[in-house]
């Protein structure tokens, strides 16, 4: 509208001034008008930026509740190390090939921990002592410093079995 007015309006130098007059109100009229809504007009809503690792849909959010679900037998501290370790490879540029199979890889992984500490809390009694037995058999067979080191990660808590379970595999290390 602004554009017709003002080309009415540039051969006005010939026209009745009465006709200028309205001419160039109506092209202010117009021009307010034209500020007055873009002025009211509601902002164009801004796109959040994506929380995603680049190249997949995976947000950090649902990773860290992945460990937190998946590594229970593990504390705060050790959960949140996990995750950290995890972000970082994620976070790395050069990694950016990999990244999307490095998920997959890790939630896996996590998922088949969560279900293997599920199905170990579920044994009866006697297929605990059943696998408590093939687990003292196995260390027997060990050189020394292999079931010591088993022995580490079980006092610290690092394998995915319930804590009266670690409690019996530690007694079966230790009657070796």
């Amino acid at each position: 509208m602004c554009i017709l007015l003002g080309a009415l309006a540039r051969p006005a130098y010939a026209l009745d001034p009465i006709l200028m007059f309205l001419l160039s109100a109506a092209q202010e009229i117009a021009v307010a008008a034209a500020r007055r809504n873009a002025a009211a007009a509601p902002p164009l809503p801004v796109p959040l930026p994506s929380t995603a690792y680049a190249g997949t849909t995976v947000e950090p959010e649902r990773l860290r509740r992945l460990v937190d679900e998946c590594f229970i037998y593990l504390s705060e501290a050790q959960r949140q190390e996990i995750f950290d370790s995890l972000h970082v490879v994620l976070m790395d540029p050069r990694n950016a090939a990999v990244r999307a199979s490095t998920i997959d890889y890790f939630v896996a992984r996590a998922v088949a921990v969560r279900e293997a500490q599920q199905r170990l809390s579920n044994l009866n009694e006697t297929e605990r002592e059943r696998l408590v037995a093939e687990f003292r058999s196995a260390v027997a067979a060990m050189p020394p410093d292999e079931a010591e080191k088993i022995a580490g990660l079980l006092r610290q808590h690092m394998l995915p079995v319930p804590h009266e379970l670690n409690a019996q595999f530690l007694a079966a290390i230790s009657g070796r």
